[in-house]
């Protein structure tokens, strides 16, 4: 029954987040914890989830070849190796301060996904802020569990990068970064991999009806700030239960 429970939950996520354009597993890491799964392994299932619902559209743009790969391989490198290493500092790093960090997270999410409007604030086309920020996000994502696009979109469009190359070059990188910091994960973390394979069939099927849902019009935006609310929830519940 238990298992049963994960799918759905897991199915229902998706489904909303694929017809916001997001992934879920920012949703679905506090409430598998608020259901009772350890945390560090919540997070693994989390990114696992991630890798299985992003690497299809990974590969479609690879092969529609509408990848700048010499734009992207900054931060592909430096995410691919920085996030399995902030994988390995949730191993020593207080688990309180971890999802404190969690909460902030889910709080930028939210406000991104409610109020950020796709604008530059400045013009610094560098492949050396690439690599930098392929460094800090690798690190923060791989110690949060979570992938890392919510926090680079919106700092690349800001910085005046070309949204469209930004959400290809994003959606490319995302999902092998989440792929390796779930194998630091699997390395110390008790898998269950029942959990891990029931979860993951959630999210593809949720991902298949949220992108069919999507072709009947629905506004993104609209869903944009209902997902942005139930981050916000989760944020206070998560709080709330440090808290006491």
């Amino acid at each position: 029954m238990d298992y049963a429970l994960y799918f759905f939950i897991t199915a229902f996520l998706s489904t909303l987040f694929a017809m916001g354009g997001a992934g879920s597993g920012i949703a679905l890491i506090p409430v598998l914890h608020m259901l009772g799964i350890p945390f560090n392994l919540a997070k693994a299932v989390g990114l696992f989830v991630g890798f299985t619902t992003t690497f299809t559209s990974t590969v479609m743009n690879f092969r529609r070849k509408v990848l700048d790969i010499r734009f992207a391989l900054p931060l592909a490198a430096t995410l691919l190796v920085f996030a399995p290493i902030g994988a390995q500092l949730s191993r020593f790093t207080n688990e309180t301060v971890v999802k404190w960090l969690f909460v902030m997270f889910l709080l930028f999410s939210a406000t991104m996904m409610m109020f950020f409007k796709k604008e530059a604030k400045a013009h610094v086309q560098s492949p050396w802020i690439m690599a930098f920020l392929g460094m800090v996000v690798g690190l923060i994502a791989g110690l949060l569990g979570v992938g890392g696009g919510n926090m680079l979109l919106p700092v690349l469009i800001l910085l005046g990068f070309e949204p469209k190359k930004v959400a290809v070059t994003v959606s490319f990188v995302v999902p092998f970064s989440a792929f390796t910091s779930f194998l630091s994960y699997a390395s110390f973390v008790q898998m269950d991999w029942a959990l891990l394979g029931i979860c993951a069939l959630g999210a593809v099927t949720g991902g298949y009806i949220g992108n069919y849902m999507m072709y009947f019009k629905l506004s993104q935006q609209q869903i944009k700030r209902v997902i942005a609310v139930i981050l916000y929830i989760l944020a206070a519940r998560m709080a709330f239960n440090l808290l006491t």
